[in-house]
């Protein structure tokens, strides 16, 4: 939702009182518009962060609707600061939140392929490890054998640790994932799938991670 967006139309179910906050606010805005001529008036748009103060204030009362009238949030910033190059056959598909870009490799089997940008350390390196690990049966690691895991690829917006993990068990699975922080964020590429899959996928994989750079 953009900063200046409409106020939303708030309802409270039926038979129920409107929350006061809200119903202060309504009166509030009303009187505002019925004291400005219609030649003077051209758009009043309430600023996003009034709409989130106003169902803030409604508390655990106010209407079910309301929590579909307010925005997730924004992109982080610079989110759209980094860039790299697709080796060939690779195709880069639409993505939704939380991704950042959905990335295809050009090899059989099941194998999935992600760009996510978060704010801010996003938890710190070694719980975003250990939660790689977990996600394929691995147990956690310890802050002293962190550093024997992880191996570094030079870019040119910074360096690009790099973490590749394989599952016990006669079907094996694999992840190879990378982070680095550009500008506060942290941006994350993910591959994982069957073993083989991402084994194969795995040079022109770290091939791309090696070719980030700044829009």
């Amino acid at each position: 939702m953009p900063a200046d967006a409409a106020l939303p139309v708030l309802r409270s179910p039926p038979g129920s009182a409107a929350p006061p906050t809200l119903a202060l606010a309504a009166a509030g805005l009303l009187a505002l518009v019925s004291g400005c001529g219609r030649d003077d008036l051209t758009h009043f748009r309430v600023p996003k962060e009034a709409v989130q103060a106003a169902v803030a204030g409604a508390g655990a009362g106010g209407p079910a609707a309301m929590a579909g009238d307010v925005a997730p949030p924004p992109t982080p910033s610079g989110a759209a600061a980094l860039r790299w190059k697709l080796p060939k056959g690779w195709k880069q598909a639409e993505a939704s939140p939380p991704r950042f870009a959905s990335l295809v490799p050009p090899v059989p089997g099941k194998i999935d392929a992600s760009v996510v940008v978060l704010q801010g350390p996003a938890g710190g390196e070694l719980a975003n490890v250990n939660r790689w690990r977990g996600q394929i049966g691995l147990p956690p690691l310890t802050d002293a054998s962190l550093a024997s895991a992880r191996r570094s690829q030079k870019t040119k917006v910074g360096d690009v640790a790099i973490y590749d993990f394989v599952s016990s068990g006669t079907v094996k699975t694999r992840t190879v994932a990378g982070f680095t922080v550009v500008e506060g964020n942290t941006w994350f590429f993910k591959m994982t799938g069957d073993d083989k899959a991402v084994e194969s996928a795995r040079p022109t994989f770290l091939e791309l991670i090696g070719s980030i750079d700044r829009d």
